[in-house]
């Protein structure tokens, strides 16, 4: 087998698949009407990006300016806000629901000044159910912010209007709603029903890391990974994970692995294993037989290829750096009895 080229490899992994840098996080382009939370966070990076018609967008008729052009003038000067968010509480009126949002923004100037406010959103989402065309999606519908002092965890109000809270884990119920969404069906089609068995639950790991452009002694980064169980078939069960960040919120993960070219003797997978090279690099939203590993920060997967194991390939991606990375990779392509894996991707032994 002949390897890829190390110095290749690892700037293809660094930049294609282990996400890029902390600048370009915090501006990734950002677009969620799916909650309260989501939808200012969504008003701030789209302020961010100086993409102010889409930050005006996201208010109803309750404008935050007396026309646009005062209201993009408002950020002439802003190179950036940072924002912080609290606990959103909801109350249902008149077929609309109105959650409040409890708001800490830092505005810093383009010449390096700062300033905090702080202060309360209110979103509005009609009834879907009895709307017509135009649909009206969840919008901004008031807000108000004040000048506060100290910093945003400092500023932030503990709650907006008389009713306190629910505690609930935003991040989380995100996640959950997101693999609802996005797979429930497809999951519950293939042997799904094994979810309501309590040790498929749904998992959570916090995960406190840096960037390797933080400044040395710069307080540690905080994430959250999830992993959800989807299907089992005979001998393999399916995974889905999600993390959640401070700037990126809650996104599904996919995780690259490598494209093999595998030669038998005599082209019949029966028979001796010739070659097994690497072709190139793909990414799959779903691991079999995974788990996640908080000492090393690691998720490790085992696919077998047939029920008795001796065909396999098996997986470890590293959390490092804001991001997932392929870092091992062993294919067991000899249908032999025996388990005699080959490492086809290795970035965890020296050369």
């Amino acid at each position: 087998m002949r390897p890829l080229p190390l110095a290749l490899a690892s700037a293809v992994l660094l930049r294609c698949l282990s996400g890029v840098d902390a600048f370009a996080q915090e501006t990734r382009y950002i677009d969620d009407r799916s909650s309260a939370a989501t939808i200012v966070k969504s008003l701030y990076n789209s302020v961010n990006r100086k993409e102010y018609a889409r930050a005006w967008d996201y208010f109803g008729d309750e404008k935050p300016a007396t026309d646009f052009k005062a209201f993009a003038d408002g950020y002439a000067s802003t190179e950036r806000v940072d924002v912080e968010i609290g606990a959103v509480s909801e109350e249902g009126a008149a077929g609309s629901i109105f959650y409040s949002v409890p708001v800490a923004i830092r505005a810093v100037g383009a010449d390096g000044s700062e300033k905090v406010f702080a202060g309360c959103y209110t979103a509005r989402q009609v009834n879907a159910q009895i709307q017509e065309p135009p649909f009206r999606p969840l919008h901004i519908d008031k807000g108000s912010l004040k000048p506060a002092d100290g910093d945003l965890v400092d500023a932030l109000p503990a709650q907006c209007g008389d009713t306190p809270p629910a505690k609930t884990d935003a991040a989380f119920e995100q996640a959950k709603a997101a693999f609802a969404a996005s797979h429930a069906e497809q999951c519950e089609a293939n042997g799904g029903a094994r979810a309501d068995d309590p040790s498929n639950a749904p998992q959570a790991y916090p995960i406190s890391y840096h960037y390797k452009t933080d400044a040395e002694g710069a307080e540690p980064r905080q994430a959250r990974l999830f992993r959800f169980y989807c299907s089992m078939g005979a001998y393999n069960e399916v995974h889905i994970y999600y993390v959640s960040d401070e700037i990126s919120g809650v996104n599904e993960l996919h995780f690259a692995e490598p494209e093999l070219d595998i030669r038998y003797e005599n082209d019949n997978s029966e028979g001796k294993v010739e070659s097994i090279t690497v072709i190139g690099f793909r990414s799959s939203g779903e691991l079999i037989n995974s788990f996640y590993d908080e000492a090393t920060m690691s998720i490790s997967s085992h696919a077998k290829w047939r029920g008795v194991g001796d065909a396999a390939s098996s997986g470890t991606w590293i959390f490092r750096d804001g991001a997932f990375a392929l870092v091992n990779y062993e294919v067991d392509a000899s249908y032999d009895g025996e388990i005699n894996p080959e490492t086809v991707v290795d970035y965890n032994t020296p050369p």
